[in-house]
């Protein structure tokens, strides 16, 4: 029965290159060849000139942070009902906990367990931040470049936990010269948390550097990295980085769909949050104390969400794990970047800086250009991009990851080029400026 559950609708990579499948695209990875199905197959040699092809009834391609474009065989791990204490489901949940220390290169042997939490990636930030802070004595440091890490912030000022913030520009990153000096002046301060990957922008911050340098100066900080988007496609050695909770998400780099986030703990770290809590439902340790004791969630889990990831995490392992993860994500990226720079457009951030997983770019300092015309006729092609969220700057974004490759992206661009040129946007475009 457990096999069965895991190859329901699979065709074996050779059936799957000689089928020939009229009206479907499809796409060569590292070790799959995987068809989506398309009403009508768009040719990446779309006219640049005259109207805007149609594409009426075609599966839409994300290029989103996530939720994102999710591999045929993840979406149909879904068409399964099982119970929430059937012993079948209750085997996934352990492998899924399993496989998510695997993919950060640690295990229970070496003291870090996995929880998984209903709801978005947020709940499970929100889940930490909420549960291990001491109720008396504790005080958070957040360095923040943009809105993930001002959400952490707006969490600690709602559960009344004493705080302080060293806010960045959005061009900037944070410093582990900044976190020391904090923790040197303020000795009150307990816990310290940043984010990995920044959406705001695109930024990949220097968790590394700054887990190691707070550790130097004070062992005893408990270090907290939310890393949403960037755990599964960047290598974070949580014992080397000495990151003691990191937070992810199921609709992210793993490539699964939304329901669930999960936080990889330090055992002793999480064990001394005892009483901690300030909520019920988002009470960390107790919902990995139901976890441990019967393998099953305090409250209804989200079952289909979890048979996807189950499928992801195989799908990550096949493709090389992070390495190869991040090197198809790497030369999405650089497509990506080669082909809007031939328009005029480049990344907002500088280059050191930038990550792969999702890219800022300026509006055009044209009047033809609108962004809701272009966001629609975008859209209406079958393509979803990402609004801005800068705040000082009109701008767009560009998703790098889900189940996209180099064809995916090169549609992308071709598209971007037809539409602009369709609104009357002269080409090469000049940025705005901030």
């Amino acid at each position: 029965m457990r096999r069965a559950l895991q190859y329901i609708g699979r065709v074996s990579r050779t059936q799957r290159i000689q089928k020939d499948i009229s009206g479907l695209t499809r796409h060569v990875s590292l070790e799959t060849v995987e068809y989506r199905p398309h009403s009508t197959a768009i040719s990446t040699a779309i006219p640049l000139t005259g109207p805007t092809p149609q594409v009426p009834g075609r599966e839409p391609l994300l290029f989103t942070p996530g939720p994102l474009t999710c591999s045929a065989e993840v979406k149909r791990a879904m068409l399964v009902d099982l119970g929430s204490r059937d012993g079948l489901f209750l085997k996934v949940i352990q492998d899924v906990r399993d496989g998510l220390l695997h993919c950060a290169g640690v295990s229970r042997e070496q003291g870090f367990e996995c929880i998984l939490m209903q709801g978005s990636g947020t709940f499970s930030v929100e889940a930490t931040i909420s549960s291990i802070i001491p109720k008396t004595g504790g005080k958070l440091l957040v360095l923040a470049n943009g809105a993930y890490g001002e959400r952490i912030a707006q969490m600690a000022e709602i559960h009344a936990i004493p705080y302080t913030k060293i806010s960045y520009p959005e061009l900037e990153v944070p410093t582990a010269e900044d976190a020391v000096e904090a923790l040197k002046t303020d000795p009150s301060i307990t816990h310290v948390a940043m984010i990995h990957h920044e959406t705001t922008t695109g930024a990949l911050n220097p968790v590394n550097q700054v887990g190691r340098a707070i550790k130097e100066v004070k062992p005893e900080v408990t270090f907290i990295v939310d890393s949403m988007s960037g755990f599964g496609c960047y290598p974070i050695d949580l014992k080397k980085s000495r990151v003691d909770f990191l937070v992810s998400s199921s609709n992210k780099c793993i490539e699964g769909v939304p329901g669930f986030a999960y936080a990889l703990a330090d055992r002793e770290k999480l064990l001394a949050t005892e009483g901690s809590a300030r909520t019920l439902s988002l009470d960390l340790l107790a919902q990995w104390k139901g976890l441990e004791a019967n393998g099953q969630f305090r409250f209804t889990p989200p079952t289909h969400a979890l048979l996807a990831f189950d499928q992801a995490l195989k799908e990550h392992v096949a493709e090389g794990g992070v390495e190869g993860r991040l090197a198809r994500y790497t030369h999405n990226f650089n497509t990506l970047k080669t082909d809007m720079a031939a328009m005029g457009f480049h990344p907002y951030l500088d280059e050191d800086k930038q990550g792969v997983i999702i890219t800022t770019f300026l509006f055009p300092d044209d009047p033809a250009f609108d962004f809701p015309t272009f966001y629609n006729k975008l859209q209406a092609l079958g393509l979803v991009i990402y609004p801005g969220k800068l705040t000082k700057a009109d701008c767009f974004r560009i998703g790098s990851i889900g189940r996209l490759f180099e064809r995916d992206m090169r549609i992308m661009t071709q598209s971007v080029k037809a539409i602009l040129l369709e609104m009357g946007v002269q080409l090469p475009v000049k940025q705005i400026r901030v």
